[in-house]
């Protein structure tokens, strides 16, 4: 793989406060808004930083489903909750901090451990994660089929969800 990639993506205001993403290489196009906690913000409308959180959250599947097939890691299914916590810090808005529960489902207790494993080598690795400022709080969970959750959250987070 080359060290350096290049993603093109192109906005067209529409109106009010809602404009297209668009790449050349993608069929599907988004609409984009301000959030409605903002003024004249659109509610229904994925706003950027819905797509912030969005991006953190599918580059952590992305990445799991690399890390488990070179792991050789069995799993049923995966599935992560995201949460971005936006305040103003310094006098400005930003996406301060980022809550991942990711969710693997395994079929015997016996690959727990190595399950574990690669979610953290998973949260590592995730290159968008690595990107930002804001802070990453990882709340894995491993399921076994039909037994019960292993839970790994505490706390404050928990209620959020």
């Amino acid at each position: 793989m080359k060290a350096e990639h290049y993603y093109k993506v192109d906005l067209k205001w529409e109106m009010d406060r809602r404009g297209i993403l668009s790449s050349p290489i993608l069929k599907q196009e988004i609409e984009v808004a301000t959030p409605p906690e903002f003024p004249k913000g659109v509610e229904g409308v994925w706003s950027p930083e819905h797509l912030l959180v969005a991006a953190v959250n599918s580059c952590l599947m992305t990445t799991f489903l690399s890390v488990a097939e070179s792991s050789k890691l069995d799993f049923l299914a995966f599935e992560s909750k995201a949460i971005g916590k936006l305040e103003i810090v310094d006098g400005k808005y930003m996406i301060s901090e980022i809550t991942l529960v990711p969710i693997v489902t395994i079929m015997d207790k016996a690959l727990e451990q190595k399950a574990e494993k690669v979610l953290q080598k998973s949260e590592t690795n995730c290159l968008i994660a690595n990107s930002l400022k804001a802070k990453i709080h990882y709340l894995p969970e491993i399921k076994i089929t039909e037994a019960a959750i292993v839970e790994r959250t505490t706390g404050e987070y928990e209620s959020i969800f």
